[in-house]
């Protein structure tokens, strides 16, 4: 059992793996982190205050949407927070903790991951840990455990391993403290919610959340001989792995974010506890050497902290695995190339796509991607500002893309309102759509997509996009993705955007302080056109519920149903063999899988349709000859099944 009050460097950091042992060497006890902190002034509080008005007041899409669906009222709670530190003097105004947990539970009351109040130094960056992660199952009979999964390296202590139960939480039923964290924490629905109170057990990250209120915790379990234990653990605190995307400067992937901050934070948090591998997988990749720790069937990747992509075995056969862990990159194109190289070596019969926990990141990242999968073309989600003044004024100040930004589309419907009193401008993609149907299929196979609560933000869109177009089928953990439906912009980056406005009402934070707001919200397209992503999120065509074999075997009940789901399905494919030119004419040989009829489009215009019987086709274009790209869309039963592009020339 841990002493609460020992500030030695614990053994488990001392047998801590190579790539981070040095890192985490660096962590202090929460008492001891706790000493340094505490420096606003009065006057910077009313600052925070002001600025959080301006945000939420102005720039806040889901206001309307929030006030009505959850009886909220952010932006009165500040004005009289507010008011309350007018009367307040340096030597009456209360702890620091204390005006930390009010704007943050202000921010929090909104529930939208988007919507933060970002803590200033010294918790900014700073993840608080406890050296294990629990997570829960359900049983034959309905009833929720909650068990150990992961340990990190060298932790020790009686029985204490991943698969044992977790009964209670430091005197409390275990359930009912995930149920407490979970009130604590935004989230758009109870399955959101819910999630985010078991992943705060034991990682929290201080740049979003308060540090935990108790310095250790004592937990009960049953250990695997049935003997009930506890075990007593201090919280430690260190500083995270660095972000990938600079959040704050003007740039495409500032402006194109959709990232739950939480997630990717925490994110990068279980990469340095539990998965050391990655990170040195990441310092080969720069340094140009072979990655280490790969798993049996693992391929490598150029981006260990966002791919793994492997071969899985299941009750119906060998498929594709590759999971998505963030779409939190700078560029999207290199983004999706990887993507492609990856699952061009896994097995071509059925891919199952995983971005549980995948908190977002960069909108065109994940629009992009959807076109691998699919012969339709992709329609990305249109995106619209709340119709205020300030809006206006930033969407005016770049209308023109003279400043390498573009918001002119939506200036005309932000004027208008002014005379019809509309709530939001008309709705524009942030993806561009040439870019989302850029190189088209590239997968053939079928493919189903696992989704879970903390799928949020850029990932909603993606799953929301990958049931519009008609993928495949969505397989949940969870009823329902994080329902996080907005383009995210920091305070930053809108100080940033009116930085030449000398009436800007922007104002810098002080000691590292931050906001971000949901600043554009999403609308689906499809069968579902113009239903907002935010608080509904997307529903699973088919849900599995979490067992303790998929814990502790490597999700083998999830990767059977995902394995079942795929046989039901037929692969369809269809390929350019070879193109000649021959007398002025295109001729082109078709192979195709599971296909009755196959069109040709030379340079996007029509050029054949042949229908086949054995699966090839010879198809002759007259006047082609010099056509740079052919296009063949194969169909079965009428309907489009699989579609390719060669480059002729």
């Amino acid at each position: 059992m841990t002493d609460p009050a020992d500030d030695t460097t614990p053994a488990f950091i001392q047998q801590a793996a190579e790539p981070v042992r040095a890192h985490l060497a660096t962590s202090t006890p929460l008492r001891s982190f706790l000493d340094g902190a505490g420096t606003l002034t009065l006057e910077e509080r009313r600052l925070i205050v002001d600025q959080a008005l301006v945000l939420l007041d102005q720039n806040y899409v889901h206001l309307p949407l929030k006030t009505a669906m959850h009886a909220v009222n952010p932006v009165q709670r500040l004005r009289v927070l507010r008011r309350r530190l007018e009367r307040q003097t340096q030597a009456t105004m209360p702890a620091e903790w204390l005006f930390h947990a009010e704007v943050s539970e202000i921010f929090h009351s909104v529930r939208d991951l988007h919507t933060n109040y970002l803590l200033p130094a010294p918790f900014a960056g700073k993840i608080a840990f406890l050296p294990f992660l629990v997570e829960p199952y359900t049983d034959a009979q309905g009833t929720t455990h909650f068990m150990v999964t992961h340990v990190a390296q060298g932790f020790d202590a009686d029985g204490f391993r991943p698969g044992v139960e977790i009964t209670h939480w430091s005197g409390i039923p275990v359930s009912a403290a995930v149920d407490l964290n979970a009130a604590r924490f935004a989230g758009s629905n109870t399955p959101a919610r819910r999630s985010r109170g078991v992943q705060s057990l034991t990682v929290r990250p201080l740049r979003i959340h308060l540090p935990p209120f108790e310095e250790w915790v004592t937990v009960s379990y049953t250990d695997d001989s049935g003997t009930q234990r506890e075990l007593r653990e201090n919280w430690r605190i260190v500083e995270n792995l660095p972000p990938m995307v600079d959040a704050d400067a003007i740039s495409t992937a500032a402006l194109a974010q959709g990232l739950d901050l939480d997630a990717d934070e925490t994110g990068r948090a279980k990469v340095l506890l539990f998965a050391p591998r990655v990170v040195a997988q990441e310092r080969a990749v720069q340094a140009d050497e072979q990655a280490p720790g790969l798993r049996p069937g693992e391929i490598a990747t150029s981006m260990p902290t966002v791919f793994t992509a492997r071969t899985v075995e299941t009750s119906s056969g060998r498929f594709g695995h590759i999971r998505v862990f963030t779409f939190n990159v700078t560029d999207p194109v290199a983004f999706v190339r990887e993507f492609v190289r990856l699952i061009g070596q896994l097995p071509q019969n059925g891919l199952i796509v995983d971005v549980r926990d995948n908190g977002g990141g960069h909108i065109h990242a994940a629009e992009f991607a959807l076109q691998v999968l699919t012969p339709r073309r992709i329609a990305p989600e249109p995106v619209q500002f709340i119709n205020t003044p300030l809006n206006l004024r930033i969407c005016r100040q770049h209308q023109d893309a003279s400043s390498g930004i573009d918001l002119g589309a939506w200036v005309p419907s932000m004027e208008q309102a002014v005379e019809i009193g509309a709530t939001f401008s008309s709705a524009f993609p942030i993806t561009p759509e040439d870019g989302a149907n850029a190189i088209g299929q590239q997968y053939f196979g079928p493919v189903v997509l696992i989704t879970n609560a903390r799928c949020y933000s850029a990932t909603d869109i993606f799953a929301a996009g990958f049931q519009d177009h008609r993928i495949g089928p969505v397989l949940g953990t969870d009823e329902n993705t994080g329902a996080g439906g907005a383009n995210v912009w920091t305070h930053e980056l809108l100080s940033a955007l009116l930085a030449e406005d000398r009436a800007t009402p922007y104002v810098p934070l002080p000691k590292g302080a931050g906001m971000r707001v949901s600043v554009r919200r999403t609308l689906r397209v499809g069968a579902l056109s113009g239903t907002p992503v935010e608080d509904l999120g997307v529903v699973p065509d088919e849900l599995h519920r979490m067992t303790r074999r998929d814990l502790l075997e490597d999700n083998a009940d999830l990767f059977d149903q995902a394995g079942r789901l795929l046989q039901e399905r037929k692969p369809h494919a269809v390929s350019v063999t070879d193109a000649v030119s021959v007398d002025g004419s295109l001729r082109i040989k078709v192979k195709a899988t599971n296909i009755d009829r196959v069109d040709v489009y030379v340079d996007q215009r029509p050029g054949a349709s042949v229908d086949l019987s054995d699966g090839q086709a010879d198809v002759t274009v007259p006047g082609a000859a010099a056509a740079r790209a052919a296009r063949v869309d194969g169909f079965e039963a009428g309907q489009l099944v699989a579609s390719t592009t060669e480059q002729l020339h």
